[in-house]
């Protein structure tokens, strides 16, 4: 019986017992609910004893004994309630008597001191005769069947709170990510550790289903000074927001490794990504420069990669770009739901951002059926006037919603520009019209040739992927290659431009921005 409760817990003590009675042994609430069940063959529990079971346990629960048993025709039930017995187990004087071969009354109860009435029930089923011996046998078996009970019900409390913190966490994430600052905040007070402010964000990818053992790494390595998140999105990720100085601006040890470099060279199969410092504001950029570097790091032989320096467009594209980001957005910031339960300006928002963000993917992120982002999505395109279909169109949404989410100060100065306006894109939404004005800005062509730089002179690959949508299919076709191959252009490319590209949150969207630039900027010469 120890052997079992240690090794198999309540299910193996009742596979045994069932064996032992040879007919069915199980545990049944006060209310007749069969909690936990085994049977020594498959049908030896019929529907007449099952009835029969919960039936003997609402009476025990009535009655408050300590045994009860009943008999059939050809079954005898016996009952014992799991908890609430005297220190050192109960007499069972009587109790044998009333189940021997020899004959019991038909419903006979036996009190043996009052148990909980509220306490579940061990009942078995065997075959008239009852066996000798079995009475003292259930009774010897109700206390490391009663503590397995009780340690796994712990085990389960212990899950559903471990759950609730999980899923505060990504609440504060999700927060975070969608620039509610203040209201992430206040939610993380209520855990541990605060958030620091600044960040580095870390993306770690685990092998496996170690996750939960990285994150226990994770916490020794910076003594658990950071905020550590199962990444809703990907199912091997990690997502660190630890203090900036942790990543190697100041140790917090002298000769200390960052945590991040720490958790590379501890973990043999995992590779982690890291961004440049952000304000706590700017978490959302941390993530995708640390899902960038997480691509680059995948392709070097430490596994570990922090992301180079490389402005955003948002701070680059001046006043007039602000402005321009603000009319698109209009719209959607001043929607009023119809009816109280269809979404807000801010719910939409927040859709826009996680789907530009994680594509498909955003019904993980935001906990919704894929039916409800879609209706979302169009939602958001009929209000906007944008085709979310096209790449251009996306492009043109992240930018102003990043544009959106950045500081005014920290934009570019506006630098005056006697130069006629460019025509948009050809086939992309009007409501878009103004991004390519804003695309020939001094500041935002030096943006685009830095991105570019990598890949200047041959941005065929490029090019055509983007004119593909994105799509390895379309983009195969056009190369006049496999979809393989395909894959292995793209893959090279994300490690010469430090960027992901296959997999969101990918750097589609700015590769789109700086090569409309320089096309702009090329036919204006």
């Amino acid at each position: 019986m120890h052997r079992l409760a240690r090794t198999g817990g309540t299910a193996e003590l009742l596979r045994w017992l069932a064996g032992r009675a040879e007919g069915w042994a199980g545990i049944v609430g006060p209310d007749g609910t069969v909690l936990h069940a085994a049977a020594r063959t498959a049908g030896a529990m019929v529907p007449d004893v099952a009835g029969l079971v919960a039936e003997s346990a609402s009476a025990l629960a009535e009655r408050g004994v300590q045994a009860y048993s009943v008999d059939t025709g050809e079954h005898t039930a016996l009952l014992f309630p799991l908890s609430g017995f005297p220190q050192g187990g109960f007499s069972l004087s009587g109790f044998p008597q009333s189940v021997s071969p020899q004959g019991v009354s038909p419903q006979s109860a036996f009190p043996q001191g009052v148990g909980e009435p509220a306490a579940p029930v061990l009942a078995v089923v065997t075959p008239r005769p009852v066996a000798a011996g079995l009475a003292t046998l259930l009774a010897d078996v109700v206390l490391p069947l009663s503590l397995c009970l009780q340690a796994e019900t712990l085990e389960r409390k212990r899950r559903r709170v471990d759950l609730a913190e999980s899923r505060g966490r990504e609440a504060v994430l999700h927060l975070l990510m969608t620039g509610q600052l203040s209201i992430a905040q206040q939610v993380a007070g209520a855990l541990r550790p605060r958030l620091p402010d600044p960040v580095r964000v870390c993306v770690v990818e685990c092998s496996g289903d170690d996750r939960d053992e990285v994150a226990r790494v994770c916490v020794d390595a910076d003594g658990g000074r950071s905020w550590i998140v199962r990444c809703p999105v990907y199912a091997r990720h990690l997502i660190l927001v630890m203090p900036a100085e942790d990543a190697g601006e100041k140790d917090p040890e002298p000769g200390a490794a960052p945590a991040d470099e720490a958790v590379a060279a501890r973990v043999g199969d995992c590779v982690v990504g890291v961004s440049e410092p952000v304000p706590l504001a700017d978490t959302a950029t941390g993530y995708r420069q640390a899902f960038h570097a997480l691509a680059v790091a995948r392709e070097l032989p430490t596994r570990h990669a922090r992301f180079g320096v490389s402005p955003d467009p948002a701070l680059v594209v001046g006043p007039a770009g602000r402005r321009w980001a603000d009319e698109l957005l209009n719209p959607l910031l001043t929607h009023v739901p119809r009816r109280a339960q269809d979404p807000g300006s801010q719910e939409l928002l927040a859709t826009a951002t996680s789907w530009l963000a994680f594509s498909s993917h955003a019904t993980d992120h935001l906990k919704v059926h894929r039916n409800t982002l879609a209706a979302r999505l169009r939602l958001i395109g009929e209000l906007l006037g944008l085709d979310l279909h096209r790449l251009a169109d996306q492009s043109a949404l992240d930018l102003a919603l990043r544009v959106r989410a950045t500081p005014a100060p920290a934009c570019t100065p506006e630098v005056p520009s006697s130069a006629p306006p460019f025509p948009y894109a050809s086939g992309t939404s009007q409501a878009a019209g103004g991004l390519d004005a804003i695309l020939c800005r001094p500041a935002v062509r030096d943006w685009a040739d830095q991105q570019l730089a990598p890949v200047l002179g041959a941005e065929e690959t490029l090019r055509t992927w983007l004119r593909c949508e994105g799509r390895l299919g379309p983009t195969a076709a056009g190369l006049g290659i496999s979809v393989p191959g395909a894959r292995k252009r793209l893959t090279r490319l994300e490690t010469v431009l430090q960027r992901s590209l296959l997999r969101p949150p990918s750097a589609r969207y700015d590769l789109w921005l700086a090569l409309r630039s320089r096309d702009l900027a090329a036919a204006r010469q």
